[in-house]
């Protein structure tokens, strides 16, 4: 397995691939794995011939109040997983061979930026549109996979590669849960004992929501009445948002149809949390 610091480098490891006739997957991620982010490995060693993955804590998706600094980071421990896994490539940059002295050139994905996610976290999608454009020009890989669970992050990137004409498929794999249902995050690491318990909330909210529109029930407010009286279960969680909207557009439906897109933000305790559901 090779352990890449640099982007010459692992231009330089990409190209003897494609020079050899293999296909590459990439899987971008911020280290701290989980299964959630293996389910991804395996999912681009069932399609591609080599798999990289990328560990990056992206600054530049941070604002200044939020979690850059306490983000989980265990490089070690996830080096030792993913060449159990089979990787063949990990790409792990300091933040100034990602961002040079004097970078001032950015990703902007006009429209989705400022939804959901982007409404309460100004500049996140511009960070993370940024960092994965660099990630595609340096591997240039044949498919790229993203979980469900960054279903707001997966609409901007997905319009970045149409509008910016990347020659890369977006592969979108499902969002792993715990057997309790709680969606699986690097950050789940930061909740104490009790707040993971609270955090199981976010995950019933959906259902709910689920429940009622399985029981024939379309109307958006009605939809997430259902889920905010579970949320309001549990005093200790500060809803950012629950919005249900078109999983492409990011926006708001008039009438829930089956694919919209059900999402939600919470903070439990300092942890800021998201999870959603197709419906």
């Amino acid at each position: 397995m090779l352990v890449l610091r640099t982007i010459a480098e692992t231009r330089v490891a990409c190209k003897r691939i494609r020079g050899a006739g293999k296909t590459l997957g990439l899987v971008p991620t911020m280290g701290a794995l989980h299964e959630g982010h293996l389910s991804l490995v395996r999912a681009a060693q069932a399609s591609c011939d080599v798999v990289a993955v990328s560990i990056f804590v992206n600054p530049t998706q941070f604002g200044p109040k939020e979690d850059f600094a306490a983000y989980p980071r265990t490089f070690d421990q996830d080096c030792r997983t993913l060449e159990a896994a089979g990787v063949e490539v990990i790409f792990a940059p300091s933040a100034e061979e990602m961002y040079p002295p004097g970078s001032s050139t950015f990703v902007e994905v006009e429209g989705l930026s400022d939804r959901l996610d982007g409404a309460s976290r100004p500049g996140h999608f511009r960070g993370v549109a940024t960092v994965v454009a660099k990630l595609l020009n340096i591997f240039a890989p044949d498919q790229a996979y993203f979980g469900q669970k960054d279903a707001a992050q997966v609409a901007v990137l997905r319009k970045m590669v149409r509008d910016l004409q990347f020659p890369v498929h977006l592969a979108v794999c499902p969002t792993v849960r715990e057997p309790d249902g709680l969606a699986m995050s690097s950050r789940n690491r930061n909740l104490r004992a009790e707040e993971r318990r609270q955090a199981l909330v976010l995950s019933r909210a959906l259902l709910a929501a689920q429940q009622q529109f399985v029981s024939g029930e379309h109307g958006p407010g009605k939809l997430l009445a259902a889920s905010l009286r579970v949320l309001g279960a549990e005093p200790g969680v500060q809803v950012d948002y629950l919005r249900i909207v078109d999983p492409d557009t990011l926006e708001d439906v008039a009438e829930v149809r089956s694919g919209a897109l059900v999402a939600v933000a919470a903070r439990v305790g300092v942890t800021r949390l998201i999870d959603n559901l197709l419906l």
